[in-house]
C-alpha cells in the first residue's frame, strides 16, 4: 500500500506523532493563553473542540489500524469490522489525504484520485467480502455524488442524527480535507455530504461496471499527468 505514513519505520511514525501533539499542545496553550489574558473564554474552548478535531485522525488510524478495527483496502478506502451483519466504509480521513494525496496534482487530478482510489478498494472489499452476499454496507461521503453511488450499487439513504452531529462536530476537519482534495481553500456544505447503503450482493453484481470505471480512471489520469 502506497502510503507515506505506513511507509515510514515505526521510530519515523512515532516521531511524526509526537511532532503533531508537541505542536498541537503548544497551539492550545497559546489559545488558553489568549482566552484567560483577553477574558474571551469561549475562544479558548472553541480552539480546544476545532484542535483536538484536526489533530484525532493523525492518532486514530495508526492505533485502529493496528488493532484491526480498521482494515485498508487502498491507501483511501478503510472499512470497519463488521457488526450485527453491517460494515461501515469510509473513503480516507484528513490523515490519509495528507499522507496520500500528491502535492504536484491540480485539483481535478486530485478528485480523480480519490474516486479511483475508492473504486479499487471497493473491488478488493467486494473481492474480500464475497461469500456473504447479504452482509449490508454503509458509508458516508461528500466526494462521491449521489448518481455515481448508484451506478455502483448503492443506494442513498437519510443520514441519521448522531451522524449528523459527528459531522458538525468535525466541520473543520471536513474542511481541511476538501481543501486537500480541491487543492484550494474549500468551504464543505455538510448538506451535500450523503450516506449510502447495498448489500453485498449488489455490490457483486455491479463488480464488472466498477472495475471498468476504475480502469477508465486510471487511463485518464494517465493522459493528465
Amino acid at each position: 500500500m502506497n502510503h507515506k505514513f505506513y511507509n515510514k519505520r515505526k521510530k519515523e511514525q512515532q516521531r511524526v506523532t509526537a511532532i503533531i501533539a508537541i505542536c498541537a499542545l503548544a497551539f492550545i496553550i497559546l489559545a488558553i493563553g489568549i482566552s484567560i489574558y483577553s477574558e474571551i473564554y469561549g475562544f479558548g474552548f472553541l480552539v480546544v473542540i476545532i484542535t483536538l478535531s484536526i489533530i484525532a485522525p493523525f492518532f486514530d488510524m495508526p492505533a485502529l489500524k493496528k488493532s484491526g478495527r480498521m482494515v485498508y483496502y487502498s491507501p483511501l478506502f478503510i472499512s470497519e469490522k463488521p457488526k450485527n451483519g453491517l460494515i461501515n466504509i469510509h473513503g480516507g480521513t484528513l490523515f490519509d489525504y495528507y499522507f496520500v494525496i500528491d502535492r504536484k496534482l491540480n485539483g481535478k487530478q486530485r478528485t480523480d484520485f480519490i474516486i479511483q482510489q475508492y473504486l479499487e478498494g471497493l473491488l478488493r472489499f467486494i473481492e474480500a467480502n464475497e461469500a456473504s452476499p447479504y452482509l449490508k454496507i454503509r458509508g458516508t461521503s461528500y466526494i462521491i455524488n449521489e448518481r455515481t453511488a448508484e451506478k455502483i450499487g448503492f443506494k442513498i439513504v437519510e443520514t441519521d442524527l448522531l451522524q449528523n452531529i459527528i459531522l458538525a462536530y468535525n466541520y473543520f476537519n471536513i474542511l481541511l480535507s476538501n481543501s486537500i482534495a480541491k487543492n484550494k481553500l474549500a468551504w464543505p456544505n455538510l448538506k451535500n455530504t450523503k450516506t449510502f447503503e447495498a448489500d453485498m450482493s449488489q455490490l457483486l453484481e455491479r463488480k464488472e461496471y466498477i472495475a471498468s470505471l476504475n480502469a477508465s480512471l486510471k487511463r485518464t489520469m494517465a493522459k493528465s499527468v
